[in-house]
């Protein structure tokens, strides 16, 4: 019975699903040739190919689809059996994730102690970064990004699956002020963040202006932190606004709801061994319910508010 070595699999299930190895090396943090050796040794020790070779492409071959179908699965059993392990003998386990700042400090540290209550034995690492940190490499469990991928080497799912509307905020007592005026009115207020995203909010409000923002960030919770203290009006994503909408921080100006294609959603990324992780997949189901609460709460207050208004 042919055997091959089982830490040559992780390379054959890398290359085999990125179908290139120079990507397949930096997925393994491996060098290339590393990666060609192992795979070469497992087509030798078994007596045939796995890959097509045409130049430099390289694709699965029957033979190799169907060691994939057995190796890609047993490698996933074999991760599972240690996290299974490490819970039999009562070691915590730990998810190390990183996210940017403003959505760390705007929406998951509030909700931090729901996850705590849910899920008392999974502790959680937060690094909050804009740097597009290496998972693998750096020792990550999983990331929360902005954007659709693809990312090398790595899975992603999409955390929120309708487009997330961009609204324009303020502080409740200029919200309170400028709310009886026109959408064009706030032209000549002082505004923050980038001269374009409030241009297409004034073309959705069905206004035409040229605007020039008195300040703009590289961080959205910078900007909402700018907005709550007075300092000028805001256009945000509807999702990081919430808490400070639903808790009277910070009001919406206006019934106006901006899409734009360049907004990009929240996807959860990982590494392809951690796809059946039940901490990952405790996590992912975590925020897509948190993200679903955050936003009818918010709707229904939305709603009590417009209910009280017209009632007067």
């Amino acid at each position: 019975m042919t055997r091959i070595q089982l830490n040559f699999l992780p390379a054959f299930v890398a290359v085999a699903q990125l179908e290139n190895l120079r990507a397949a090396a930096e997925a393994l943090h491996l060098t290339h040739s590393a990666v060609s050796q192992q795979i070469g040794e497992i087509e030798h020790r078994l007596g045939f190919p796995l890959f097509d070779r045409r130049g430099r492409r390289i694709h699965l071959n029957a033979a190799g689809q169907a060691l994939l179908r057995q190796a890609a699965p047993a490698l996933a059993l074999v991760d599972d059996g240690v996290q299974a392990a490490a819970a039999a003998a009562g070691a915590t386990q730990g998810l190390r994730v990183t996210m940017l700042p403003s959505f760390a400090q705007h929406w998951f540290l509030p909700r931090l102690g729901r996850w705590r209550e849910r899920h008392p034995d999974i502790t959680i690492e937060i690094e909050a970064s804009f740097n597009l940190v290496d998972l693998q490499r750096d020792g990550f469990h999983a990331a929360i990004r902005t954007g659709a991928g693809p990312w090398p080497g790595l899975l992603h799912e999409r955390l929120y699956d309708t487009p997330t509307p961009m609204i324009a905020v303020a502080a409740p007592q200029a919200a309170e002020r400028l709310n009886q005026g026109a959408p064009a009115d706030l032209a000549r207020e002082p505004l923050l963040g980038d001269a374009d995203v409030w241009e297409s909010w004034f073309a959705t409000a069905g206004a035409r202006v040229r605007v020039t923002p008195v300040a703009s960030f590289n961080d959205v919770g910078l900007m909402l932190q700018a907005a709550q203290q007075g300092l000028g009006l805001a256009v945000v994503r509807e999702l990081l606004a919430a808490d400070a909408l639903r808790d009277g921080r910070l009001a919406r100006l206006f019934d106006v709801s901006l899409i734009l294609d360049r907004v990009q959603p929240y996807s959860l990324v990982y590494p392809p061994a951690l796809r059946n992780w039940p901490p990952l997949i405790a996590l992912r189901d975590w925020v897509r319910h948190e993200f679903d609460c955050s936003l009818k709460t918010l709707h229904a207050s939305a709603a009590d508010a417009a209910t009280g208004l017209s009632a007067r």
